[in-house]
């Protein structure tokens, strides 16, 4: 187990009028040793919270005082203190396996930890969940959680996720909704495997076995060129279109049967079958936003600033935690001083995207006189087409071949701690770019300074 240190101390906060220096290391806080971000927050939510340190081989004691509700001031480098509980799942759809060699380290960690679920939004199948997890989670109120379904049939769960105990784990599905935990479900959808027929059992199994489920999205699969799974391909237009028909015939049901959609399927659906997006109240919240269910919707909402950005969206993205370094959904995105040259007043504008990203963009942008730039993925290759996953190769490429003098908007949502996927920086780029933050509003703004 490592122990937290503090990387940053907010000037005039309780932690630096108590001493705390960045590069201390937290040896435990009211006699306890923390063990993630979590149980810190826990103990750190007093009046007044004891500090056991470590600095430059010294041991000292600090007592931070504060006022009700105001934050301690610390941030410190790491979500978990042990060790990242790992994936023991070897699903052949999985996206880490499809990543090419030679990337940072940190992309190639499969974690299945309930804990990254609350703080962070990521999706945990549960099959390393135990009932010592079941106690704290109730216990400590870690809510909402995020858990991959992909199926309610036992057999083609333990297929999907070649781990037999893919077949029973969704047995603490149950407990957690029993103990009334908020779960968002997904189901990453395989052409041929669990699509069609199982898809709609699955929905049957989320009506019958799990309705308290807050909402259950529809993925499609993600294939690189990298993969090595000769039965994991994309989605056809018709397979697109087949899901999207499934999924708006059961959202009349669960509506009947529990008063909500429940069900919903991904905006790339609806771009694969060249189907028109709902409306933005047909997403009921955006309760799976940042799992790309609505929004495109949601974009084009607050671009005509009709909603403020992903208005009533909620997840492990916007449980922000006092302390809490900046990985996952809350990453730094934008890195400062990106744009090196200014082109003059006036010039001609350009949003760089995906290929997906620029067909939603388009018709929006094209009123204001700017044009959109898409960028096809040579890196990843296959189907991947959305601008998070886009590289600093491929708009290097993409934009040598742009003119001077223009401005270039890149959206923030392809950077993760000022880097792009491949390691490049936005001033690697053969054309100053503006990093723009991606949601409508912001978008819509920068085109108009």
């Amino acid at each position: 187990m490592s122990l937290p240190r503090v990387v940053a101390v907010t000037r005039g906060s309780p932690a630096a009028r108590a001493g705390l220096l960045p590069g201390d290391e937290i040896l435990a806080m009211a006699g306890q040793v923390p063990r993630d971000i979590i149980q810190y927050q826990l103990l750190a939510d007093e009046p007044d919270v004891e500090f056991d340190l470590r600095r430059g081989g010294l041991e000292l004691t600090a007592t931070i005082t504060r006022d009700g509700g105001e934050p301690l001031g610390l941030e410190v480098d790491a979500a978990l203190f042990d060790q990242v509980r790992t994936c023991d799942n070897h699903c052949e759809f999985c996206f880490i396996y499809q990543l090419p060699k030679g990337m940072r380290k940190s992309l190639y960690v499969k974690d299945d930890d309930y804990r990254l679920s609350f703080l962070y939004g990521n999706f945990t199948t549960l099959t390393r969940f135990t009932e010592a997890d079941l106690e704290r989670v109730v216990t400590e109120g870690l809510s909402p959680l995020w858990v991959s379904i992909h199926a309610t049939d036992p057999d083609v769960r333990a297929h999907l996720l070649r781990n037999r105990r893919g077949a029973t784990s969704l047995r603490w599905l149950r407990a957690l909704l029993d103990h009334g935990i908020e779960v968002h479900g997904q189901v990453v959808v395989c052409p041929g495997i669990n699509d069609g027929d199982v898809l709609a059992d699955t929905f049957i199994g989320v009506l019958d076995q799990y309705p308290e489920l807050a909402t259950v999205a529809c993925v499609p699969l993600g294939v690189s060129r990298y993969t090595t799974e000769a039965s994991m391909r994309a989605h056809s237009q018709s397979e697109a279109a087949a899901v999207v028909d499934m999924v708006e015939e059961w959202q009349p049901v669960f509506q009947q049967a529990l008063g909500r959609r429940v069900v919903f399927a991904a905006d790339e659906y609806y771009l694969v079958a060249g189907r028109p997006f709902p409306p933005t109240d047909a997403y009921e919240g955006l309760l799976q936003h940042e799992n790309g269910v609505g929004m495109a919707a949601a974009f084009e909402s607050a671009f005509a600033g009709r909603t403020t950005p992903a208005a009533g969206a909620v997840g492990g993205f916007f449980r922000s935690v006092d302390g809490a370094p900046a990985e996952g959904y809350r990453a730094t995105r934008s890195a400062p001083g990106t744009v090196t040259l200014r082109p003059r007043r006036g010039a001609p504008a350009a949003v760089l995207t995906g290929e997906y990203g620029a067909r939603v963009l388009g018709p929006l942008v094209a009123p204001l006189g700017a044009r959109v730039v898409p960028v096809r993925n040579d890196f990843f290759g296959g189907n991947i087409a959305v601008a998070g996953l886009l590289t600093g190769a491929d708009l290097a490429r993409t934009l040598s071949d742009q003119p001077h003098g223009h401005r270039y908007l890149l959206p923030d949502a392809c950077l993760s701690g000022g880097l792009f996927l491949d390691g490049m920086t936005p001033g690697d780029l053969p054309r100053a770019t503006e990093i723009v933050p991606a949601d409508g509003a912001s978008l819509r703004a920068a085109l108009l300074r």
